[in-house]
């Protein structure tokens, strides 16, 4: 992502961390639409959404180790019709997996770098084994480095191995298994006045404990912020500064897929997977209280007795089973026939508690968190069945001329959310609990005929134009009773059951689905490549989902806000004037718009008209540079991103940046035994800007009130040696 986001035009990727490891910061987009928006699938498993939380798939830096990665593919146009996924509005990413060498080997490579980061990596592969062909590899990977402001850091294990047994010489048989074990102490979110005023380094109070205490008691006991803060930040801003926060994601990925030749003209390719995953989130919550030592008071000398905050965590489980059947045909005048079904069934249970913090000291963030302790706040469970079919033709009318056709049809029913609300419990136990959201319902998303059609055409040797249109739909998102992100979440106050705004939504809200069309032409030759791409997307039933609040009152509308469209551009100039040096440049445009012209949110109306997308760029500009000569690489890369609305009302936005990366690498070759001995060195964010890079959450109507923003890491320094044998 990270790759495309520095040379493909209308890409964006942005982290907290120079690896990328951190799926709460993680923020992705291709032509306006999110990792939520994009299917995504690993030898045809289905991963489900790309974002934070693995609650209906696994992010594909969890789902295996990036060495392995053998290609990917990204259609940024209307999607893939033979690419399963619930989420896509608008393109599909399609990983692949290497395979098992046929000769026995391995490779390792070792990375250090800025912040006490070093990454290890080993593979072994097998070798064929025997006159059927069976060969296999397995690695490992080990990444660690220190958070570069606040205290702790983040590690993450991983393991892969896969099985390739042929069948005869019309066939194959694959296992896979991947393995992914992440765990961190997170950065927090700001709004851009903490970002402006406290600067790029702020974050969590850690080790700070009396500060944490007094800061908390603020927020939850009074309308004020402490001596020294007025003027500069809210009282819902110093709630938003807590003791500490971290998560744990573990998952496990298995599939066997199966690949044979029918006979000559018939192909059959079948994956059945499993996939486990589970998830520790956590942070002090400085809105509750710790009973055991009484009400908090403000001394005189502004430390605080009692303990006015406690750690909330919520303990996470998934499992999903699933399996997908295609079946391709080449049939005659030239036609390439495809069809294929996937099912899968998900749960997901996540289960929130609450633990006492100490007199004196701070709780474990990472350890100690095994189910049956703390306090239950509340229980939440989903169940989701989904169903997929495609049929598509592709129809190679003359030489270099083909047109595909086809359709798909998707249904997706969720029963769940509230099982058990404790809040009025805690309440007389004297957590000074508020009020926690319960709903519960179902909701089915489904589309009997989504088509997809497209048209490509090669002529005159380095010439193509082509033209996609498509309609696709997304299914409902789920996650907790207290998440933005989808019907089940946020909804109501204490005055107003979630339930029956849950219950009024159900009746009105409808699945979003997008029109897309795109037409471009490309242009490629030895020494200059080119390309230009115009695009159109009508969105119906746009879902927004609209945050405001404290964190102690905070709640959410999930509304249709009716339609959107959006139009874009992308060009890209690619330039080789002499063998080795490669010069790209690219521009991107997206005007994003809302058409409504009233919803009602908390007893008022506006009007949407004409507000752009929150969350997305509308000027992107990229300039890539590579180098080789004979064994050395250089690579220069700088990327320009444009102001993004922070609300839907545009009246806040976040800042435009400029973002420039260096690489240099060069390959030893055979020493000894070792082959391919290579070193590499890297400069992350190389001039140091300060940016806001991520963006996670709802965005709010109006206001810079929502500490929903990612700083970006500043600048880093890595380097890495790697040989195989």
């Amino acid at each position: 992502m990270q790759i495309l986001a520095m040379t493909t035009p209308g890409a964006n990727f942005t982290s907290t961390d120079a690896f990328g490891l951190d799926t709460y910061g993680n923020t992705f987009y291709v032509r306006g639409f999110t990792q939520m928006q994009i299917g995504a699938t690993l030898d045809g498993i289905p991963l489900g959404s790309q974002g934070f939380a693995n609650n209906n798939g696994v992010s594909i830096t969890q789902a295996m180790i990036q060495d392995d990665v053998a290609g990917m593919t990204m259609s940024q146009g209307a999607g893939a019709l033979d690419s399963f996924s619930t989420q896509n509005l608008g393109g599909a990413m399609t990983y692949t997996s290497s395979d098992p060498k046929d000769k026995a080997g391995g490779k390792i490579s070792q990375t250090f770098g800025s912040y006490n980061a070093y990454r290890t990596y080993a593979r072994v592969d097998s070798g064929i084994l025997n006159q059927t062909g069976t060969k296999f590899y397995a690695s490992f990977a080990r990444t660690d480095t220190d958070l570069w402001k606040g205290a702790g850091g983040q590690s993450e294990l991983q393991a892969d191995a896969k099985i390739v047994q042929p069948i005869g010489q019309h066939g194959k048989i694959t296992g896979f298994f991947g393995y992914g074990n992440f765990q961190q102490m997170n950065y927090l979110t700001l709004t851009k006045n903490m970002w402006r005023q406290m600067g790029r380094n702020t974050t969590y109070l850690k080790p700070d404990y009396a500060k944490a205490k007094q800061w908390a008691y603020y927020a939850q006991y009074t309308s004020d912020v402490p001596p020294g803060y007025e003027g500069r930040l809210s009282n819902d801003e110093i709630g938003d500064y807590a003791w500490d926060a971290s998560q744990v994601q573990r998952t496990y990925l298995s599939a066997v897929t199966g690949h044979f030749d029918l006979s000559e003209k018939v192909h059959s390719d079948t994956v059945a997977y499993g996939n486990i995953g589970s998830g520790l989130y956590g942070g002090t919550n400085n809105f509750v209280t710790s009973p055991s030592y009484g009400v908090p008071a403000l001394q005189a000398d502004g430390s605080v007795s009692g303990v006015p905050m406690a750690l909330g965590m919520s303990h996470a489980d998934m499992r999903r089973l699933g399996f997908t059947q295609k079946v391709s045909i080449e049939a005659p005048h030239n036609n390439y026939i495809e069809s294929g079904i996937w099912y899968e069934n998900n749960r997901w249970i996540y289960d929130s508690m609450l633990y006492e913090d100490g007199l004196t000291t701070g709780h474990n963030p990472l350890a100690g968190f095994r189910k049956g302790t703390g306090s239950t706040w509340y229980n939440d469970a989903y169940n989701t069945n989904t169903f997929q079919f495609f049929l598509q033709d592709r129809w190679k009318i003359i030489p270099g001329m083909t047109l595909l056709a086809g359709f798909k049809s998707l249904t997706q029913t969720t029963h769940g959310g509230t099982k058990a609300d404790y809040t009025d419990q805690l309440t007389a136990a004297g957590w000074n609990t508020y009020y926690r959201h319960p709903a519960s319902g179902s909701m089915t998303a489904s589309g009997a005929f989504l088509p997809h059609f497209n048209f490509d055409y090669h002529f005159l040797n380095h010439h193509e134009i082509y033209w996609d249109i498509a309609e696709n739909l997304r299914a409902y998102d789920y996650y907790s009773q207290t998440s933005s992100a989808g019907p089940w979440g946020g909804l109501g106050n204490s005055s107003q059951s979630a339930q029956s705004v849950f219950d009024a939504n159900k009746k009105v809200l409808k699945p979003e689905r997008t029109w897309n069309y795109i037409v471009g032409y490309r242009y490629d030759s030895q020494f200059f490549s080119g390309s230009a791409d115009f695009y159109h997307t009508d969105y119906y039933n746009r879902l927004a989902s609209i945050t405001e609040g404290s964190t102690a009152t905070a709640h959410n509308a999930y509304l249709n806000v009716g339609r959107e469209t959006m139009n874009g551009a992308d060009g890209a100039i690619t330039i080789r004037p002499f063998r080795g040096l490669e010069i790209t440049n690219s521009v991107s445009w997206n005007d994003a718009e809302y058409q409504t012209t009233s919803i009602n949110y908390s007893g008022k109306n506006y009007s949407l008209k004409g507000k752009h997308q929150v969350y997305y760029p509308k000027f992107m500009y990229k300039a890539n540079l590579n180098y080789t000569w004979r064994k050395a690489m250089f690579n220069f890369n700088v990327n320009y991103i444009g102001s993004r609305p922070m609300t839907y009302l545009n009246d806040e936005y976040v800042p435009s940046y400029w973002m420039a990366n260096l690489n240099l690498a060069y390959n030893f070759g055979q020493v000894g035994f070792a082959q391919n001995i290579k070193t590499t060195f890297g400069i992350t964010n190389l001039f140091d800007s300060n940016y806001i890079g991520g963006i996670y959450g709802a965005a709010s109507v109006s206001g810079d009130n929502n500490a929903n923003l990612f700083v970006g890491s500043p600048r880093q320094y890595f380097g890495t040696v790697s040989a195989e044998f």
